[in-house]
């Protein structure tokens, strides 16, 4: 690395002629040229890695090279929050368990413009900036949809010029990294912070205290009012980490807010002289616990108390923090709700309703009735789930020993709430048993979905569909009392990252036909590519970046699996959270079908198919974990069967991410949507796949609705009930027996399995997933397989007139606008939270 630090231009500077005098240089920090940047990556290496070129790692070069590139969005970052502070503005406030943010350093390059420049100065410097790019570690802050929707929302507000900063959770390991032993997922932990991480600015200047347990006292304050003091019996300190979330091409830099916890008294020193060691680090290790992992296993009731913990801590971290801002500005809180707008990502922050309130009344002496208002004007509440098992639901039990003045709120709450409704509606005892935030029994529960709904001012569902069902059955009684609170925002994601970072080749395809590229701040432009659908050299083009993507993806297949695949076979996709109503396991029936056939014909004509998974369960979610198991002991035997003779391969890619991601949608052909209709909320995934121009085989369930609409019904491939479908044959007496006595080649595929075929003779190993399609398939497995077996067929027939197949792929991406997270984030702005866009000027740093 031959680039001279500061150190050594100055030096060289001394000796110079005074005719250079009036050369006008970079700031190392701030500027953009070539040089000035290579100067800062050499900078940066030498004097905060404390490395040179002889003793410097692949990882120590990225570390330099982040570290430059952070120094350029510091600058917009800190006029950013300036300007948001002295002009008063609202400011958007995003309360999420989950951020699966994805690395940084690419998606911060091209943010800024400068990733060519940076390509460059890397490559001078003698590496390859791909080779950094891999060193840095994905952030697993999140599961799945709920987290990447939360990062592709921080990415709009951002290139929205919108005021925006998110809150979340530091969690020291984030979710499991998934590894494959013996077909099995082994949970792994995921220690990304190993290196530290350049992207993060500590702020324990900002730290605030967070209570746990203990009991509540009432007394009477100087105006002679009963106020009620909460003597916890624990505190928790909670650390605030920024990071830089940077608009495209704008000078907006918004900031995520993660939370770390530490003990309020780090070392007991009293302890340590005693002898009792343990005691001495004892409240450290116990507090630090709660932001230890992502999604601790709740099977256990120390688990679930660890979970609601969490829940608790960063939503009253956030809570204080956003007051903090607000009293320095403002003398008291009575304007809160005309600064603030809070979404809850979830259920998840729903605690807030009741913490929102115990700050305004308890710690700031407002009145009831003032503070409810204000609560309710603040909060507004996304629900991602039509499943009422995935409604959190808490025992008031756990409830009362952790936060013992949140449930004397919350049953306060719900008295006043229940009252209102036996006013409005006096002869219907049933909606005051189905709205009460208290679910009555034995074990009595507070039902955060309900809490959330009664605390906020909107309520949206995050597809057209999942809001009419959220209306119809899951949030029926609220929808009754509430119509004017129910919204209905489409999910979207962000092109930035699932098209220009996924896909270069297409983006400058695209760029390169349309001669601009505008649309990666507006989606709809992607419309402009429609009128060259006849032109053969643009579908030649098209073409050829798909195989050349597939060939990537298929050398990472061999990388990991070790496996090779037929690049052109249709690459058919199906990567998402494992869970039994996402029915991946539909799949894998279709994968035994086509074998069946090779196994009776071994000459038979079948188009060629790359069958790829990716996901991860739960993990305390066995029937999740025994699909995974499924799915590789098929493909054990069928990538090994010589009568197969390579027409069908089928891979499970462990540890799948936002980074695999990245490698993925671009490559895929066949985009498999195949959820029971009625059960997605929305899907994001579907709409990454359609962006880079795979097709879709789907159900009509959640945004595949409305991706089809946008597409057209003849460019998306539709098979399966309905969701009036799904629940009429349930309430009929759904028998799914019948239909595997009825159609010969499901009853073939089902004795395959059953009989230990898959499971080197072992017959009992996927009893439980045969037992469950034959005596229960809660999700419509067999009602839904011969029609999705057909429809494949379609696939396959399409797949084979290449000119067909292209130009329904060209169409698929052209008319994907509507699924930016830019259109969604608008929709949110202008009718639920009342942000409007801030512009930032950046003047020279001084």
């Amino acid at each position: 690395m031959e680039t001279k630090t500061s150190q050594q231009l100055a030096q060289t500077a001394t000796t110079s002629n005074s005719a250079h005098q009036n050369i006008q240089v970079e700031d190392d920090r701030t500027g953009m040229s070539v040089e000035t940047l290579k100067r800062a990556f050499a900078d940066n290496l030498f004097y905060v890695q404390g490395k040179d070129q002889s003793t410097a790692t692949l990882h120590d070069y990225y570390q330099a090279l982040a570290y430059t590139v952070r120094d350029r969005l510091l600058h917009r970052f800190i006029k950013t929050g300036r300007t948001y502070y002295e002009g008063n503005v609202k400011v958007v406030c995003y309360l999420s368990a989950e951020f699966l943010m994805g690395r940084h350093l690419q998606n911060n390059l091209i943010a800024l413009g400068i990733y060519e420049k940076m390509r460059q100065v890397v490559k001078e410097s003698g590496l390859n900036i791909d080779d950094l790019i891999e060193q840095e570690p994905d952030p697993g802050l999140g599961n799945g949809g709920l987290g990447r929707l939360a990062a592709c929302f921080l990415d709009s507000l951002a290139n929205l010029e919108m005021p925006a900063i998110g809150y979340g959770i530091r969690y020291e390991f984030g979710i499991f990294h998934q590894a494959l032993r013996d077909g099995w997922q082994a949970e792994i932990p995921d220690n990304w912070l190993m290196f530290q991480n350049p992207w993060e600015i500590a702020r324990p200047e900002d730290s605030v205290e967070v209570k746990l347990g203990g009991h509540t006292e009432v007394y009477r304050d100087e105006k002679g009012h009963n106020r009620v003091s909460w003597i916890c019996d624990r505190k928790v300190k909670a650390v605030p980490y920024d990071t830089p979330v940077p608009g495209y091409r704008t000078n907006t830099v918004n900031s995520l807010r993660l939370w770390k916890a530490e003990a309020s008294e780090e070392f007991n020193f009293e302890a340590f002289n005693a002898g009792n060691y343990d005691r001495a680090v004892g409240e450290k290790m116990s507090s630090e616990t709660i932001s230890k992992v992502l999604y601790p296993n709740d099977n256990t009731p120390q688990g679930k108390e660890l979970r609601l913990a969490q829940q608790f801590f960063f939503v009253s971290a956030s809570l204080q923090d956003l007051i903090r801002i607000h009293l320095h500005i403002h003398p008291n809180l009575s304007n809160f709700h005309e600064r603030a707008a809070i979404q809850l990502n979830d259920t998840h922050p729903a605690v807030a309703v009741a913490e929102l309130m115990r700050l305004l009344i308890d710690e700031h002496a407002m009145d009831w009735d003032q503070a409810w208002d204000i609560t309710q004007k603040t909060l507004a509440y996304t629900n991602h789930t039509l499943l009422p098992e995935a409604l959190e639901r808490w025992s008031v039990s756990l409830f009362s020993r952790m936060l013992p003045r949140h449930i004397e709120i919350i049953y306060e709450i719900n008295h006043r709430f229940l009252e209102d409704i036996r006013t409005w509606f006096p002869d219907d005892d049933d909606l005051t048993t189905e709205l009460s935030i208290i679910e009555e029994g034995a074990d009595k529960k507070v039902r955060m979905a309900n809490l959330a709904c009664v605390g906020s001012h909107a309520i949206n569902g995050v597809a057209a569909l999942h809001t009419q069902l959220l209306q119809k059955y899951t949030l029926h009684g609220f929808a009754k009392l509430w119509p004017e609170k129910f919204f209905n925002k489409t999910n979207g994601v962000t092109p930035r990252r699932w098209i220009l970072l996924s896909n270069p080749r297409l983006s400058k395809l695209i760029t390169e036909k349309i001669q601009s590229d505008s649309w990666l701040k507006n989606l709809d432009e992607m419309r402009k590519i429609e009128q060259f659908i006849d032109d053969p050299e643009f579908c030649q083009q098209w073409r050829e970046i798909k195989r050349k993507n597939k060939i990537t993806l298929a050398n990472q297949i061999k990388k990991i699996k070790n496996v090779d695949v037929n690049v052109d076979s249709i690459f058919d996709v199906l990567v998402k959270r494992i869970h039994e109503y996402k029915r991946q396991h539909l799949m894998v029936l279709h994968i035994i079908t086509l074998y069946n056939r090779i196994k009776q014909n071994p000459s038979i004509d079948i188009v060629p198919r790359t069958f790829i998974f990716g996901g991860k369960a739960a993990p305390g979610y066995f029937m999740a974990k025994l699909i995974i198991k499924f799915a590789n002991s098929v493909a054990e035997v069928v990538n090994k069967d010589p009568d197969v003779k390579g027409r069908l391969k089928v891979v499970f890619l462990p540890n799948f991410n936002v980074s695999l991601g990245q490698k993925i949608y671009p490559a895929a052909d066949l985009s498999e949507q195949v959820s029971t209709a009625g059960k997605e909320a929305s899907g994001t995934g579907n709409m990454k796949f359609a962006m880079n121009g795979a097709l879709t085989i789907g159900t009509l369930d959640g945004a595949n609705i409305e991706i089809r609409e946008e597409a057209g019904a003849e460019n998306f491939f539709l098979f399966g009930l309905t969701a009036e479908e799904v629940y009429q044959m349930k309430a009929d007496g759904y028998d799914p027996m019948s239909y595997y006595n009825s159609n010969e080649e499901l009853k073939l595929v089902i004795d395959r399995v059953s009989k230990g075929y898959f499971s080197h003779g072992d017959t009992k190993l996927f009893k439980p997933i045969v037992d469950s399609l034959l005596y229960d398939d809660p999700y419509m497995l067999l009602a839904d397989y011969q029609a999705y077996i057909d429809c494949q067929e379609r696939v396959s027939e399409t797949y084979q007139d290449k000119d067909k197949w292209t130009k329904m792929s060209i169409l698929n991406s052209a008319r994907m606008g509507k699924f930016s997270s830019d259109r969604t984030i608008k929709e949110y702005c202008e009718q639920i939270w009342g942000i409007k866009p801030v512009k930032i000027d950046l003047e020279a740093y001084k």
